[in-house]
């Protein structure tokens, strides 16, 4: 996994976390919703990226 890759990735989680906590405390679930599905996307692509990096090894 390149450096590029790590950094867009944490980036997309901690957006996701800002926009669900901005989501719950307004009460706007669809903000909430879509911070999670944020956060979740950020998830398959480390574990994508890790599963390339095995296979490089």
């Amino acid at each position: 996994m390149g450096l590029d890759d790590k950094l867009r990735n944490a980036t997309e989680d901690l957006t996701g976390k800002s926009k669900e906590a901005a989501g719950k405390g307004t009460g706007d679930e669809q903000l909430e919703a879509e911070g999670k599905g944020d956060q979740a996307s950020s998830d398959l692509k480390q574990a994508g990226e890790k599963v390339k990096d095995a296979f490089k090894h």
